[in-house]
């Protein structure tokens, strides 16, 4: 329903914060952590936001990034993952973070966010795995010359990176443009991944 808010930052009380827009004040559940990101009480904000609602629960979850909005409504998407436990894991890990633990198979890593047990560490990896079934590098189309004067040294940073922007929810040619663009000589998989993302969200 919402996609962002735009307002005066008026108060935080443990996890929620109110933002007021044109005479309404927001309540929009945001964790602490986040909550620092976004500015201080008194500032103009935009809190990026999913209306949740399932029976009797209507709450408004807040973001500081697009992105981070992006990874919770994928965490929902794996059977199993309420709002909870999906905005705890956007409070402990940042998209670049997932993604590289789920091609990695990290599960020790996603399951060190609170409240977040073993087998549901494991349903995330399985199920957002799921999304590199069929996908392949050489099906991607090449871009112009310059971007595409990447030395083999950096072409396995690069499907890595792809990959797991793919993992992220991203379209592969999409996620593709954007990796060529951002690579540099020397970049780790994780800082590709990064920058790409903030490319992407321009």
């Amino acid at each position: 329903m919402y996609a962002y808010i735009k307002g005066t930052f008026v108060s935080a009380r443990g996890d929620e914060i109110v933002v007021e827009n044109h005479g309404i004040g927001y309540r929009i559940y945001m964790p602490m952590m986040l909550q620092g990101r976004i500015g201080h009480i008194g500032d103009e904000v935009c809190v990026f936001t999913y209306h949740y609602v399932r029976e009797d629960i209507f709450a408004l979850y807040g973001f500081p990034s697009p992105e981070d909005q992006d990874m919770f409504v994928l965490l929902l998407s794996v059977s199993g993952i309420g709002p909870k436990i999906a905005i705890s894991v956007v409070e402990m890990l940042d998209p670049s973070e997932l993604a590289m633990a789920v091609l990695s198979g990290d599960i020790k890593k996603i399951s060190s966010v609170k409240g977040l047990g073993k087998k549901s560490a494991e349903r995330i990896v399985l199920e957002l795995k799921d999304k590199l079934k069929g996908f392949s590098m050489s099906d991607m189309p090449t871009q112009d010359a310059a971007s595409d004067a990447i030395p083999s040294s950096g072409m396995s940073v690069l499907e890595d990176c792809v990959s797991a922007l793919v993992v992220l929810g991203y379209p592969a040619s999409d996620a593709n443009k954007a990796a060529r663009s951002a690579f540099e000589e020397g970049i780790t998989v994780e800082e590709l991944v990064r920058k790409s993302l903030r490319l992407m969200a321009k």
